[in-house]
């Protein structure tokens, strides 16, 4: 199999035909070997029957559906792990990343050696209130992994088998991927300007909740890359200046209860100030970092409720 062709989905009944003619007219143009995995995220609306048709009429499509809604990441993790291809694309099914942009994606793998390759949607149709918290959310992300892409949340992206195969996303982190693939140790991460399609059908996921939990999830992924294999060198650090501070304010004030006053320590501000740092820096040896490896170690936090499949 030359290439694999992932698809998240939720309500996209009307676009679905459309979209898997689309990739096969291009793919068989081209003369790729491809097979297409349509994951429907919990849709409330036909679109696993529209799946489910298209399967029984092409050998080349396979589908997987979720019992409920459980977000963009989980679709993508749950794809990957079933695709065969040897490059592995990614696009969203409201007919807004253009199958055009296949061929172009592919050869930047196979020909240029590329390990993945971001869509760039330099020019966009969408509205201001989507187009502005994305360009604060991709420059931000520039600056805090050092990667240099434009457009870090487009769904068209490409991507070698092993690079997918050996990387996890959840939670709303499917937009940092290049991130967390260059943290796996996938070095050469390239861009390549796209066309972007107006909406045709239905309405956009777009949420400005979905922005809150990316940066919460950009500042895991930061943590996690930097410090997930040696917590304690951050946790331990502040813990460490943390208590000694306030171990600095109990002997000065204990020097000049005896010393200098005759009031008591605990009339004192300071004492306070001096007792919580010692305690908050104490805990921070135990508490923070043993929850975050806690929850990257939990066996069952990338399991997800299938209720069918097609195909496989």
């Amino acid at each position: 199999m030359d290439l694999s062709i992932v698809v998240p989905l939720y309500n996209e009944e009307e676009s679905l035909p459309e979209l898997a003619a689309w990739i096969d007219r291009v793919c068989e143009k081209s003369g790729i070997a491809y097979e297409i995995i349509f994951v429907d995220d919990g849709s409330t609306d036909s679109s696993w029957d529209v799946v489910t048709e298209l399967a029984q009429n092409s050998s080349n499509i396979r589908g997987i559906k979720f019992r409920r809604n459980y977000g963009k990441s989980a679709a993508l993790n749950t794809g990957f792990r079933e695709t065969t291809g040897k490059v592995v694309i990614t696009m969203d099914a409201d007919l807004q990343d253009s199958p055009d942009e296949i061929p172009g994606l592919y050869n930047m793998i196979i020909k240029e050696g590329y390990d993945l390759v971001s869509g760039w949607k330099k020019k966009r149709h969408d509205p201001i209130g989507k187009t502005l918290p994305s360009k604060f959310f991709n420059g931000t992300t520039r600056a805090v992994s050092g990667i240099k892409l434009h457009d870090f949340n487009c769904g068209l992206k490409a991507y070698r088998s092993k690079v997918v195969k050996n990387i996890e996303v959840y939670g709303e982190m499917h937009r940092y991927i290049p991130v967390i693939a260059k943290w796996a140790g996938f070095k050469k991460i390239g861009e390549k300007v796209v066309q972007h399609q107006e909406r045709k059908y239905g309405v956009s996921k777009f949420g400005m909740e979905r922005l809150v939990k990316g940066y919460l999830d950009l500042l895991s992924i930061t943590f996690m890359s930097k410090f997930g294999k040696r917590p304690m060198h951050l946790f331990g650090t502040l813990g460490t200046i943390l208590f000694f501070i306030g171990f600095a304010i109990g002997i000065y004030l204990t020097i000049a209860k005896y010393f200098y006053e005759v009031y008591k320590m605990t009339d004192r501000p300071l004492f306070y100030f001096g007792l919580l740092a010692m305690i908050i820096g104490s805990q921070l040896f135990v508490t923070g970092f043993l929850a975050e490896m806690i929850s990257r170690s939990s066996a069952d936090r990338n399991t997800y409720q299938v209720e069918n499949k097609i195909g496989f």
